[in-house]
């Protein structure tokens, strides 16, 4: 799978890139991953991408035309160009798994006030929100996207099982897990996970995510 990511703060990734399962993805040849300085594609020798909107008021816009001309460079016929937003749809672990099947993805990482609406309405393909709050730019979303998508790829993790059950993975957070050692400071393991009955264990795990979801996200359930 190939992502291009698209900003205007290229050195932002390179540390969550090159560590631990996103470099392993990018290793094994299982995901190529490029990330685009946006400032190359600026106007005039100053390299402008950015400018006061029409509508007045506070920051800056990014402009269409350096947008278009990098999407018409690294575009490939099918692929999907994906913009970070506050007013996007929320990304889920559906979306997630929607992604990870693409040959190519492309996303758009925000910054300043935004971008030129002509950017989402001819050059987009959908509008991506990691949540109901507002960060600096669109990096860290972008981030979180490659990311999430990388750990789904066939053959990255070494344990592909560990993609199934998990939260969200079937409507419901993940349950309880522990480790050794059995007691610690009179903070005991459930006896019920002691005990080597698989029938048994299996139906405390679907309760105990159930108990969770309805006390954490409730609202999951109701979905």
């Amino acid at each position: 799978m190939r992502i291009d990511i698209v900003t205007l703060f290229p050195n932002m990734f390179e540390g969550p890139f090159s560590e631990s399962i996103v470099k392993r993805a990018q290793e094994k040849g299982l995901l190529e991953l490029n990330i685009h300085d946006l400032r190359k594609y600026g106007l005039g020798e100053r390299r402008t991408v950015d400018d006061r909107p029409y509508s007045g008021g506070a920051g800056m816009i990014i402009m269409v035309e350096p947008v278009y001309k990098i999407l018409e460079e690294i575009k490939t016929p099918g692929c999907k160009v994906v913009i970070t937003t506050p007013r996007g749809n929320k990304y889920t672990q559906e979306k997630a798994r929607e992604y990870s099947k693409l040959k190519h993805l492309i996303i758009l990482a925000g910054h300043f006030e935004g971008f030129d609406e002509r950017i989402h309405d001819h050059l987009v393909d959908e509008e991506i929100s990691i949540g109901d709050f507002v960060l600096t730019g669109g990096e860290l979303p972008a981030m979180l996207i490659a990311d999430s998508i990388a750990r789904l790829i066939p053959g990255v993790l070494k344990k592909e099982e560990a993609t199934i059950n998990e939260s969200f993975s079937d409507g419901l957070l993940e349950y309880p897990q522990y480790t050794r050692p059995e007691n610690f400071k009179g903070w005991k393991v459930p006896e019920i996970l002691l005990g080597g009955n698989h029938g048994e264990i299996e139906k405390w795990k679907k309760e105990k995510s159930r108990e969770k979801t309805m006390k954490v996200r409730p609202d999951l359930l109701k979905s």
